[in-house]
């Protein structure tokens, strides 16, 4: 199946023939099913005629009504069957269509997510998804079997029965079509609405849970939980706007029948006057014009569930045929060891505001890199470019003596190992939060790290320990804790280099030292290591064999701590102010 069709029918058409079986089993029955309710009426009719004759009785009578019992259980069971059949295949879209949309997004770079809401992508994968899976299954199922019917019951009407009778039954059947037409393009406009108003109220939750601390802490409880509230209320209008024309569709089928019927009767009442038709006949003609009711009804509920679908995958396309922004053409891997070499290299988010410019840095195996700066100089934008999660504009930044896009992603993701200042945990126990470094570490290796992290304390001193849940992002762990929970992380890994992303600004500095300690420990055990440090807390750049200072994207200083104190510029009269401050804490 192309898994980027351009249309919703595009995308239908090409489901429908890659599980062809699926579906063509579930149009036999079908098939059998129709065919068997227009001959019930038939079959009704033969014996009211026999009653009325007089000529069908004892066990004649009983043949014919076990003749409708058997075909009452056939449909019964077919019925069953096709469902099994058909809704096995559609449920198949919905989760291919999400899996797309997963690997869609991963394979984007943060460029893509900047114009893009977690609300909106939530959104996709649960109403817009669901609304094409019942594009390809019930929307199908009452295409077929509804369009079948008519086709079948009409031509009983009119060759089986009398064609004077069907056309005077049929005559209101044009102005439901039109009506059928006029509504659906309301359905469509109203469900696009919706599922725009559902993905609104998505983000509103998202953002409002994701910052539940901050919204408490700033009393904002209230006005979060009325803006909620007025989104919820818009998104229910704009679905109760869809669904009630929806409902339009029973009155206009209701409207048609009634006249249908009461033409049929009048009709079929004058051609038994004149002794043209029968009881029994008149009896199936209205019974078969029942069936129609099916017939109508699928038209309505098709022509809704197919402009739910179109409204879904009008959001769905666009993502799901993004150009992918996060490629992977590199051969190289493993990483054997942390040399680093960054050569004049520039970056900007915006062109009209360069981030980083002309850098020049050199790391060895076994070193540590610290890099300083006042906020905003470019500090983690350095690191971002070092985990490929941007693309420098010029320049190149090496690792082990090649290019980093020579290098395959996973071989980076194997060699690096990045703890940001607000890291992210998963709604799990610390220890598994640990292990995600490596999966196959034994709980004494877990421990361990913690211990280097300065974290087993804290641990012990939790209601289960290392089986604590954290809860989602960690929100039961202070910032310190979380934090030294992902340095804990990266001590496990088998990373070659460690970035750390200002990851030690929530702890003290007695903590701030034991951790730096245990990182210089596992450079002097594992000579191809290094550590890059992105600190504003200069005391965590002391020991670092060179320390660079960033200002408005330039290297204005480097050096090592004593160097730079000699130079007595920024960095010696930042390293003044925060002894004088500490100091005072003291």
């Amino acid at each position: 199946m192309n898994p980027h069709p351009q249309t919703l029918s595009g995308l239908l058409r090409a489901f429908v023939w890659e599980h062809r079986r699926a579906y063509g089993s579930a149009a036999l029955m079908l098939t059998g099913i129709s065919l068997l309710l227009v001959w019930i009426p038939t079959q009704v009719g033969h014996i009211v005629d026999g009653l009325v004759e007089r000529g069908l009785q004892g066990p004649g009578l009983y043949r014919e009504l076990a003749w409708l019992a058997g075909a009452g259980l056939a449909v019964y069971g077919l019925r069953v069957a096709w469902r099994l059949a058909l809704f096995g295949a559609s449920f198949r879209l919905g989760q291919r269509l999400r899996v797309a949309l997963f690997e869609r997004l991963g394979a984007q770079a943060p460029r893509f997510f900047q114009t893009q809401r977690a609300g909106d992508l939530m959104a996709l994968a649960t109403n817009d998804v669901d609304a094409v899976e019942t594009a390809s299954g019930d929307a199908m199922l009452a295409a077929f079997d509804g369009t079948q019917t008519l086709i079948l019951v009409v031509l009983s009407m009119l060759v089986v029965i009398d064609w004077r009778l069907s056309l005077a039954a049929l005559l209101p059947f044009p102005f439901m079509a039109w009506a059928f037409w006029w509504i659906s393009n309301r359905v469509h406009e109203a469900w696009s609405a919706s599922l725009e108003d559902f993905s609104k109220m998505s983000r509103q939750a998202q953002q409002t849970l994701g910052a539940l601390r901050t919204v408490r802490a700033m009393g904002l409880a209230d006005q979060e939980q009325a803006a909620f509230q007025a989104w919820a209320q818009t998104s229910g209008q704009a679905a109760y706007r869809a669904q009630r024309w929806e409902a339009a569709y029973e009155p206009a089928v209701g409207i048609a029948l009634t006249v249908s019927t009461a033409a049929a009767l009048g009709c079929g009442a004058w051609l038994i006057g004149r002794g043209e038709l029968t009881v029994g006949q008149l009896t199936a003609f209205i019974l078969l014009l029942d069936r129609l009711i099916w017939p109508m009804f699928a038209a309505g509920w098709v022509l809704s569930l197919l402009e739910r679908g179109r409204a879904g995958w009008a959001r769905l396309a666009p993502v799901l045929q993004a150009e992918a922004t996060r490629v992977d053409s590199g051969t190289r891997g493993p990483v054997r060891e942390a040399a680093l070499k960054v050569r004049d290299l520039h970056f900007a988010y915006d062109p009209a505001s360069p981030v980083l410019r002309g850098l020049d840095v050199e790391l060895r195996p076994g070193q540590m890199l610290a890099v300083v700066g006042p906020t905003g100089s470019g500090k983690s934008t350095l690191l971002r470019l070092l985990l490929r999660q941007w693309e420098p504009d010029s320049g190149q930044i090496e690792l082990d003596g090649a290019p980093l896009p020579e290098w395959q992603r996973s071989a980076l993701a194997e060699a690096l190992a990045w703890v940001p200042q607000e890291p992210f945990l998963f709604s799990a126990s610390v220890a598994e939060n640990i292990a995600l470094a490596r999966a196959t570490a034994t709980p004494a290796e877990v421990e361990a790290a913690a211990q280097a992290a300065a974290l087993h304390g804290d641990l012990l001193r939790l209601p289960q320990g290392y089986a604590t849940t954290v809860g989602e992002k960690g929100v039961s762990l202070s910032g310190g804790q979380r934090q030294r929970v992902a340095i804990a992380r990266a001590l496990l890994s088998e990373a070659k280099l460690t970035l750390l992303d200002d990851a030690l600004s929530a702890v003290d500095t007695g903590t701030e030292t034991q951790i730096l300690q245990a990182l210089r420990e596992r450079r002097s055990q594992r000579p191809e290591c290094a550590l890059v440090v992105v600190t504003h807390r200069l005391s965590a750049a002391v020991d670092a064999d060179e320390i660079i200072v960033l200002r408005e994207g330039r290297i204005s200083e480097r050096g090592r701590h004593a160097e730079l104190l000699a130079l007595n510029g920024w960095y010696a009269t930042q390293w003044r102010y925060q002894q004088l401050e500490q100091s005072l804490e003291d």
